[in-house]
């Protein structure tokens, strides 16, 4: 009867993984799943210091996503290569490493670790954060309690972190699949429906502000006859590396979007018809100046006529100063082309 007593889980370990399953279960956001896990696991341990590492799939790297123990700040900007320091060898190999306090001194991982959190390393836990997918992240404990370094902790960390995993490519996924939905397939810049949803935002906030907001449309001079001359897979390619070009050349505030065909839309909130007229001139110059490698090795140009409107001249609707643009862009169509109307 004594030895079942002790095998049971204590009750508030078990507060805590129910606390974190509900708290991973009911939302999809990252950063709200991010200090769930680490808010949970501070309850289960008490260490100096939790770092939660995640691998950028691009740079193929680690970055500090969340740190607890007032490090936040001071990591934010680190990154960490695979196969480097405790939480690079962790993710590296995918397994757990412990570093107690008698190695921790001269273990070179944890000397490591230790500069970049200038945390001085007396021992650390390090888990691998394993989902579906693989090994996606990894948790860092540093300097936790030598009494809470047994096998029942280190097993039921295993347990949160696995946990965990999950949550965090359920948010990825979720995330991924948002963005296809505001995606144009053949740009990767937002689609029309993203649009309307944005600047119907962006309307509001101008009105209620006072402030301008200014759209140019863009619409590619003589694209059809790209197609017919070099086929539509030529010509799909020169849209998708038009609308990247476009994408460059805007402000970090403004926004592009593929509205259909060969037309394109820039969004340039708090700006007026003057500047947003210098800007789109700028841009359409820069576009057409711009010279076009295609994977075929074939160069080519492309040359647009745009058309600008500004809320509140133009009108205060989404329909209004799309509208606008667009009919000031038929404007250039019929008098020469290459050109940036506005009224």
């Amino acid at each position: 009867m004594t030895q079942a007593n002790e095998s049971r889980i204590p009750l508030d370990d078990l507060l805590v993984f129910h606390q974190l399953a509900r708290s991973l279960t009911s939302s999809f956001d990252l950063d709200t799943i991010l200090r769930t896990i680490l808010e949970q696991m501070e309850k289960f341990i008490e260490a100096e210091l939790w770092t939660l590492l995640m691998v950028d799939e691009v740079h193929q790297d680690l970055y500090y996503a969340i740190a607890a123990g007032g490090q936040e700040k001071a990591l934010r900007d680190l990154r960490v290569k695979i196969g480097e320091g405790v939480a690079g060898w962790v993710v590296e190999h995918g397994e757990t490493l412990i570093v107690p306090e008698a190695d921790a001194e001269s273990d070179v991982r944890a000397r490591q670790s230790g500069r970049a959190t200038s945390q001085r390393v007396r021992s650390v836990i390090a888990l691998p954060l394993r989902g579906r997918k693989g090994t996606c992240g990894a948790i860092e404990i540093f300097n936790p309690r030598a009494e809470k370094l047994s096998d029942y902790t280190i097993a039921f960390l295993h347990i949160l972190a696995d946990y965990a995993a999950i949550a965090i490519e359920n948010a990825r996924d979720v995330a991924s699949i948002q963005r296809l939905t505001i995606t144009d397939d053949t740009t990767g810049l937002y689609n029309v429906r993203h649009l309307y949803e944005v600047l119907g935002q962006e309307l509001e906030r101008s009105i209620r502000l006072g402030h301008p907001l200014s759209l140019a449309f863009l619409d590619l001079d003589r694209f059809k006859l790209v197609n017919d001359e070099h086929g539509h897979l030529i010509g799909s390619e020169l849209l998708a590396r038009t609308g990247q070009r476009l994408k460059e050349l805007c402000r970090k505030q403004d926004s592009c979007y593929r509205y259909g065909g060969d037309e394109f839309v820039i969004l340039l909130p708090e700006t007026n018809s003057l500047t947003a007229h210098a800007l789109a001139a700028s841009t359409l110059h820069t576009l057409m100046e711009t010279r076009f490698i295609l994977k075929s090795g074939l160069p080519l140009r492309v040359s647009a006529s745009v058309g600008l409107a500004t809320c509140p001249i133009d009108g205060k609707t989404v329909h209004a100063i799309i509208g606008a643009a667009d009919t000031r862009m038929y404007v250039v169509k019929n008098s020469g082309r290459g050109q940036v109307h506005v009224a």
